[in-house]
């Protein structure tokens, strides 16, 4: 990663364009003329770093573009957008490559991968940063934290910051500081027709407030103007408690009623054989918490307390730390086994909802199976509903239900489980988080922008994107 004082370019590809376009041919692309006009950033079927630069963080998704395209700034995107126009070929936008529907890469289409694009300038005095969308959760983290300040994005260091602040952003700051949208203070952006603009509640209002929540839509989100936080310190990291009704319901129920300083993450899950976990609870139900107390020190502990009491601890990994410690660096290359998996909202984590997912997650034969539960409210809950496109604001408790598999005939199986699972703990809100969605009928995505958000985000996707050119997402058509 880089650090570096920029100057910012608002207008047009210009040269970048014209060069870029002598690289289409009739029959497709010509790969050495892009070659030539991007200083080589340009990767195509053959090359020996092509299935590295094409897979994702999840597994099961064999997809094989025409080509991949690094561009280094906005008039290098722009250039590949007009690529992408002219030639008619999908185009797939990639920032980190967690999308678990597969959108950040295609068969036969441009993948236009921002991981170049990574710097980062840091106003210390306003509190602000400017970052590109290449950037990681964790390198963002790990930067502005040596200035003793955060933004909050997720929970996984290696998600691009692109595509997770598009989506809204829930992570372990949720309570504290709200979602990643809600210390966005401005962006800038490439549309389909290849303009660069600068977007916040000034300039381009109704795009920005489509980006806070919109997903990829409306164009290439290529830097992002942050607030920063200032947080010198946390109590954070991971708590394990056996997994039985009583302590579920009892860590939610706290979880729910914590100040704004507290937001945690309750993974209920077989346990995987951690060498700090006792040999005999591996493979069985566990209570995996990941936790963030964002707080004063001294309150920490008595904060802490109540869920500590609730069964003795399997593992206790809560200390003071600095909040980039909640992003380790990640085993290069890893990338898990298939997944299918279901988001949804709840409104209560009582006594019989409970029981019901502790059943449900007893009678799989799955040997990594999990229901994650994130308590919300807080500071999300404190924004308006109609203040940006994430229009879940009084949603209290999401719900993640997930399943890997090895075969097609264990994925049938593992759909099966995870669409009875999600019936039986269904509690009437239609809700879901786009960043969380697979690949899903278009109701769902309708149920992510309930009511007047759908529509207003129609116009704006035909006001910015009227071809659907930035289709290759959770997608929103445009308005007729």
């Amino acid at each position: 990663m880089h650090l570096l004082n920029r100057r910012t370019q608002w207008n047009g590809g210009g040269s970048h364009s014209a060069t870029i376009a002598r690289a289409v041919m009739r029959q497709g692309i010509a790969i050495p003329e892009l070659r030539a006009a991007l200083d080589g950033r340009v990767i195509s079927p053959g090359d020996a770093d092509y299935d590295v630069a094409r897979s994702l963080f999840y597994g099961g998704m064999d997809r094989r573009p025409a080509v991949i395209i690094r561009p280094t700034d906005a008039p290098e995107v722009a250039a590949v957008i007009e690529l992408a126009r002219q030639t008619g070929l999908p185009l797939a936008v990639r920032s980190g490559g967690h999308s678990a529907a597969g959108h950040s890469v295609v068969d036969d289409g441009i993948v236009l991968d921002l991981s170049c694009m990574k710097a980062l300038e840091l106003d210390l005095e306003g509190r602000t940063a400017w970052a590109e969308s290449g950037l990681t959760a964790g390198e963002y983290t790990a930067a502005v934290g040596e200035h003793g300040l955060v933004t909050g994005f997720g929970d996984t260091g290696s998600v691009g910051i692109g595509g997770i602040t598009l989506g809204g952003g829930i992570g372990y700051l949720v309570r504290r500081y709200g979602l990643t949208i809600d210390s966005l203070l401005a962006a800038e952006i490439v549309t389909a027709d290849g303009s660069i603009l600068r977007v916040d509640n000034e300039e381009h209002p109704d795009l920005f407030w489509a980006l806070r929540g919109g997903g990829g839509n409306f164009g290439v989100a290529t830097r992002f103007k942050f607030q920063l936080h200032e947080l010198e310190q946390i109590v954070g990291g991971m708590l394990v408690l056996p997994a039985t009704p009583e302590v579920l319901a009892g860590f939610m129920a706290l979880a729910e009623a914590a100040g704004d300083d507290l937001s945690t993450i309750a993974n209920v899950m077989s346990a995987p054989p951690m060498p700090f976990l006792p040999p005999d609870v591996h493979g069985k139900l566990i209570l995996m918490a990941m936790m963030v107390y964002a707080g004063p020190l001294e309150e920490a502990k008595l904060a802490l307390a109540p869920f500590r009491a609730l069964a003795a601890p399997l593992a206790d990994m809560l200390r003071p730390m600095r909040y980039a410690e909640m992003f380790p660096e990640e085993e290069g290359g890893y990338h898990p086994i298939a997944v299918v998996g279901h988001n949804m909202f709840i409104k209560h984590v009582d006594q019989a909802a409970a029981e019901t997912i502790v059943r449900y997650l007893e009678a799989s034969d799955a040997p990594m199976r999990v229901a994650q539960l994130r308590a919300l409210g807080g500071a999300l809950a404190r924004v308006p509903e109609d203040a940006t496109a994430y229009a879940h604001r009084k949603s209290p408790i999401m719900m993640h239900l997930a399943a890997f598999y090895s075969t097609p005939a264990e994925k049938a199986s593992r759909q099966r489980w995870i669409e009875e699972f999600a019936e039986a703990i269904d509690q009437g809100d239609p809700a879901v988080y786009t960043n969380f969605m697979g690949d899903e009928p278009g109701e769902r995505v309708r149920a992510a922008y309930p009511g007047a958000t759908w529509e207003r985000l129609a116009r704006v996707k035909q006001r910015y994107d009227p071809d659907n050119l930035f289709r290759l997402n959770q997608n929103i058509p445009p308005a007729d």
